[in-house]
């Protein structure tokens, strides 16, 4: 796809989705010369590979994923912690830095497991992970495997708390965990959304024009796109050799709140907001950084 949209002439791009799609684009972006902003993907690999065309529109893993190793040993009070995750580029790297952050702080990772994407069975898994006896089991993927696991944690009465990231931060988890999603604890990249100071205008032009609920990301795609138009205004053009210096200069605020890069084209002072499931859907907790 990437060298596809290069061929059409394209001069910017948002995106992609993951991590696992966005790192291997940036280099035929980067060959090219032509910015992209990420608005999702927080692997950190994605920034660190020294190329001048990456941008990230959130916080990176290893402020997530830290977060919430934080928030498991200072707010859950747990000792002991279990890790799974689904070997993809986003669920390990998340998965990694949570172990990490838990180790800083003085707790213990008793167990460590992988599945795939595409798994929804994890009897055998939790079954060992019942016998370490965790405080919380943190699961590094997506709310599809994310939602039977909460399912079958419940079932075989493992008392752990679940956690994990923005891609089980869901209303898709809540629906596919049922009443096992009770109580249970993921984080987002990003301010909540009544603390974006753009977010109540940008909601009702959003649902006036297509009536539908507005997902995670569409707050990061939108502001994403107006930076990019930014930069080109601030330059007075539309071509990438004479705008791509000015997304890192940015400093812009949109519906998100403000947004300007570091160096390597990582936002700054990125927020990551602590939720947990109540009668049925995600309420906020705690919030750690942002502008």
């Amino acid at each position: 796809m990437a060298q596809r949209l290069i061929d059409a002439g394209v001069v910017g791009v948002v995106g992609h989705l993951n991590s696992g799609t966005t790192i291997p684009a940036s280099r035929i972006y980067a060959d090219a010369g032509i910015p992209q902003i990420s608005p999702s993907a927080t692997n950190p690999d994605y920034t660190r590979q020294g190329y001048k065309t990456t941008f990230r529109m959130i916080a990176n893993d290893e402020q997530q994923g830290t977060a919430l190793g934080q928030f498991a040993i200072d707010t859950l009070k747990a000792k002991t912690v279990a890790v799974v995750d689904d070997r993809t580029a986003y669920g390990q790297g998340l998965a990694d830095e949570f172990a990490k952050a838990v180790t800083a702080k003085g707790g213990t990772v008793v167990k460590r497991e992988f599945t795939t994407n595409t798994a929804t069975d994890f009897n055998a898994i939790l079954t060992a992970i019942k016998g370490a006896q965790p405080d919380v089991v943190f699961y590094g993927g997506m709310d599809a495997q994310a939602g039977p696991m909460a399912k079958q944690m419940k079932r075989l009465d493992i008392k752990a708390k679940l956690m994990g990231g923005d891609s089980m931060q869901t209303p898709e988890f809540i629906k596919l965990a049922g009443d096992a999603a009770e109580s249970l604890y993921a984080s987002a990249c990003g301010l909540p959304r009544d603390k974006m100071p753009g977010f109540a205008a940008f909601n009702t032009k959003f649902q006036s024009k297509f009536n539908t609920e507005i997902q995670v990301f569409s707050p990061y795609e939108y502001d994403a796109v107006r930076v990019l138009v930014d930069a080109m205004q601030r330059a007075g053009s539309s071509d990438p050799k004479q705008y791509l210096a000015e997304v890192g200069k940015t400093d812009y605020t949109g519906v998100t709140g403000k947004v300007s890069f570091d160096a390597k084209g990582d936002i700054n002072n990125g927020a990551v907001t602590v939720y947990q499931v109540k009668n049925g859907k995600w309420q906020v907790v705690s919030t750690v950084g942002g502008a």
